[in-house]
């Protein structure tokens, strides 16, 4: 085994082991008649937006509040909040290709790990799956720290008992990537599954398809 082989990996959940979040982003602005960019550019460039994302992802704010506050910041009538999360993740469906190729790296004795900036208990996670895929887990409004804070990839690498420098991160966010190759981790931006696991196998040394 080449001494550069990764025996860690950790992922990030939505947008990774899901289909693509901002895709169901736009599908619900079209369903609700907002411009169909709208909940992006609001998380990648609005203040009173992403103050609101970054609070539910740290627990500091209950999801019913996170509901009524981003409707309105987004220009959505008081009626149309209740059950906003769901209805934005409503068109996100699991990645069978990602999560099969997560289960398989376990398998294969790769230590495997979860870190996710999760949306409290507005989603929940399908957590029935978690013992076949992750030997750790981590989710932002638990630990309350948040990516792309690097404490949280050190907590990840922690909870699946290796060192940063001996895993693999796969995030959908490049920012979320940075903070994780400067801890020493191996680094692979998810676009689909055809390009990413390939890129695992080879960095971890096993099969995963």
């Amino acid at each position: 085994m080449p001494a550069d082989r990764r025996t860690g990996l950790l992922v990030d959940f939505g947008g990774v082991l899901t289909t693509n979040v901002f895709a169901s982003f736009a599908a619900f602005c079209r369903d609700e008649g907002l411009p169909e960019d709208l909940i992006a550019q609001a998380f990648r460039s609005s203040p009173v937006p992403r103050d609101l994302l970054f609070r539910l992802e740290l627990g500091q704010l209950s999801a019913a509040d996170f509901e009524r506050e981003f409707a309105r910041a987004i220009g959505l009538p008081d009626d149309r909040a209740e059950g906003l999360a769901g209805r934005l993740f409503a068109n996100a469906g699991p990645d069978d290709a990602m999560l099969s190729a997560v289960a398989a790296a376990k398998r294969a004795g790769v230590r495997t790990g979860l870190i996710s900036n999760s949306w409290g208990e507005a989603l929940v996670y399908d957590r029935e799956r978690f013992p076949e895929l992750f030997d750790g887990v981590v989710i932002s409004h638990e630990v309350g720290m948040r990516k792309p804070d690097p404490a949280i990839y050190t907590l990840g690498a922690e909870r699946i008992g290796l060192p940063p420098e001996a895993c693999v991160f796969v995030d959908d966010l490049g920012g979320n990537l940075k903070p994780a190759l400067a801890l020493g981790m191996a680094t692979v931006k998810h676009v689909s599954a055809d390009e990413t696991i390939p890129q695992l196998e080879e960095l971890l040394g096993v099969p995963l398809r």
